[in-house]
């Protein structure tokens, strides 16, 4: 049975998907960053390993104890480098999964940051999707686990759902290798800027809390012109947030560290 898998996958498109090249663990000299980040139990690894090959390849970010995992591909003479975040429900900074997984998405600023989420529970994801959609505007919704929604007559309209989001949606089914193709070729013309994403931005905040956000937002992109996401770091400051107010006070931000 192990064989008749493996023979019948190993015909399958996506292995043979035209500039595709798995680099496993290679990740020097790339070209573009890819951050993949979303809830627990998703699916998040499943759609790492298919994109790069590997099984399993983790290590510990500097002075924490939570795990990554970094991995490459090739696709049309690209090299891209692939960075698995904790799975974490929040980017509020209470706990050490959350603090690097919002720290890569701000300072790392990766070209294009996939959000896996299970499409059989999707509105228990989309709070972590709104979330990153405030700080990043270049990312891709994997909708994966579709099979599993199929199976519990769950039907999910992702045009409609890439129009609310401002942002494409990627159905997939990362273990039978579902999907994968059109994730990558997505991923590559958000890298090269041949889609533009306007993401949803929360609205119906009180007139003062607005103002204040505008104002602080200003000021911000006066300081550090570069930053995309000034709106978000001024909803943090007025939170109170002391890791980005450290981080405005060293230049972390301008700095891309994290």
């Amino acid at each position: 049975m192990k064989n008749k898998i493996k023979s019948t996958c190993n015909t399958c498109p996506y292995f043979n998907a035209e500039g595709l090249k798995k680099l496993g663990v290679k990740t020097t000299d790339f070209d573009f960053v890819v951050a993949l980040a979303g809830n627990p139990n998703t699916g998040k690894s499943t759609v790492f390993n298919a994109l790069t090959g590997l099984r399993q390849h983790t290590g510990n970010w500097p002075g924490k104890t939570v795990s990554r995992a970094e991995g490459g591909y090739e696709y049309n003479k690209q090299k891209y480098k692939l960075v698995d975040l904790p799975g974490t429900y929040s980017l509020l900074s209470t706990s050490e999964d959350e603090e690097v997984a919002r720290n890569f998405i701000l300072f790392g600023k990766p070209t294009v940051t996939v959000i896996v989420v299970d499409a059989s529970r999707l509105e228990r994801n989309l709070n972590l999707v709104l979330q990153i959609l405030q700080i990043t505007n270049n990312a891709v919704l994997c909708l994966n686990l579709i099979d599993e929604a199929k199976r519990n007559n769950i039907k999910i309209d992702t045009r409609i759902l890439a129009k609310e989001l401002g942002i494409p949606v990627v159905p997939t089914s990362a273990r039978f290798k579902k999907g994968i193709p059109e994730l990558i070729k997505t991923i590559s013309e958000l890298a090269n800027g041949k889609i533009q994403c306007k993401p949803r931005i929360i609205k119906n905040i009180p007139k003062d809390i607005e103002n204040s956000v505008h104002k602080l937002s200003e000021s911000i992109k006066k300081e550090y012109p570069n930053i995309s996401n000034s709106r978000w770091i001024a909803f943090r400051l007025l939170e109170g947030d002391t890791q980005i107010i450290e981080a405005l006070k060293t230049g972390k931000i301008a700095n891309n560290e994290y």
